[in-house]
């Protein structure tokens, strides 16, 4: 049985409570390889299934197995694989051998610092960049890149945390803004603030379509996809699948065949736009894992064609960039705001299209 967390998906906006963590405990030979927390508003589920669908790379049958080896354990105890998740539940993961462990290099990697003060650092995070490490992305990473700017502070001198100062992050190939913490203190308020949805988060996208109604709310669990682990699926509310998900939206440019979209998070959970628009039939554009990266809409004209494959080669990446982010600074108590400018690859493709269509239209 292998559960090592071998995913590259550095992706979750929220670091949520119930998220992976790690220890190890040599007591009787022991070591913890998962930790997860269900939430407060945890629904009554099995522990196969629950585990499963958090554990990227594994299947019912092999939780099934540990199960039954004793290797899956609630507030210390080992469980069947029928057992049935109840809300603020420990549950555990424990094999005979210790985890691999990943070990942070600082690497003296160019940040785009928006802000910076003694508690709080705002990055403006290029597309292509992911978060933090994973096995077979050690490297390169933002969590390198402040490992190495911050290597003086006291939250970022060990190594020892691969997520040293983070309360959120976004997806290696979406661009915009994350705020870091750079004390204990900064990290436990901003934290709160993003449980409590007290800050205030926005992006910009570019999607397939125009949604109707131009300006609306998605409601939707958000949880693995049932048919590919790889990606998020959309869920009814009363399925007690995945985890409940809010996004709010308003069209602010129709460019024939895509729009501009921009997109208000309420909750933060994994792929949650990119899979709230596919799910709503309006992928973001170029958006290999949700299908945006076909010709979904226009005409089946070469020359259209060519002209979509042409911007595709400009953003070889979802259409997705977040823009602004507010929170409250946690020793001034003042309300920050910042914006960014849409990142340079997506803007040129959203210019294209408006040249496109303004050709198009001028005929």
């Amino acid at each position: 049985m292998t559960f090592d967390n071998t995913e590259d998906l550095d992706d979750e906006e929220i670091l949520d409570v119930d998220d992976v963590e790690v220890s190890a405990d040599a007591e009787g030979g022991e070591y913890e390889h998962f930790r997860f927390v269900a939430d407060a508003k945890q629904g009554l589920i099995r522990i196969d299934k629950f585990i499963v669908d958090r554990i990227p790379h594994t299947s019912r049958t092999r939780v099934q197995e540990a199960a039954e080896a004793g290797c899956i354990r609630v507030d210390g105890k080992p469980v069947k694989q029928n057992y049935k998740v109840k809300p603020a539940d420990v549950i555990t993961i424990v094999m005979a051998r210790p985890r691999r462990e990943i070990t942070i290099v600082p690497e003296d990697i160019q940040l785009n610092i928006v802000y910076e003060d003694n508690d709080v650092l705002v990055v403006n995070k290029e597309a292509g960049m992911c978060v933090h490490p994973g096995f077979g992305n050690e490297r390169g990473t933002l969590v390198n890149a402040l490992a190495w700017h911050l290597k003086d502070l006291p939250m970022f001198a060990d190594h020892a945390d691969l997520r040293p100062g983070l309360v959120h992050r976004i997806d290696k190939d979406t661009s915009g803004l994350l705020v870091v913490a750079k004390t204990d203190i900064a990290k436990l308020d901003l934290a709160q603030q993003f449980f409590h949805k007290t800050t205030e988060r926005s992006y910009i996208a570019l999607v397939w379509g125009t949604p109707e109604p131009p300006v609306g709310t998605i409601v939707g669990n958000i949880g693995r996809s049932l048919q590919d682990r790889k990606i998020m699926g959309v869920f009814a509310p009363e399925s007690n699948i995945g985890k409940h998900a809010v996004t709010h939206y308003e069209v602010v440019e129709r460019l024939g065949y895509v729009s501009v979209v921009r997109c208000r998070l309420e909750t933060g959970r994994t792929h949650q736009i990119r899979a709230h628009f596919k799910h709503i039939g309006h992928p973001l554009f170029a958006d290999s894992h949700y299908g945006g990266d076909q010709i979904l809409r226009g005409t089946t004209f070469p020359k259209y064609r060519q002209f979509v494959r042409n911007c595709f080669d400009v953003l070889p990446r979802q259409a997705l960039h977040a823009q602004t982010l507010g929170f409250t600074h946690p020793t001034t108590k003042e309300f920050l705001r910042f914006t960014s400018d849409i990142a340079a690859d997506m803007q040129q493709c959203i210019e294209r299209w408006r040249t496109y269509i303004e050709s198009r239209d001028a005929k």
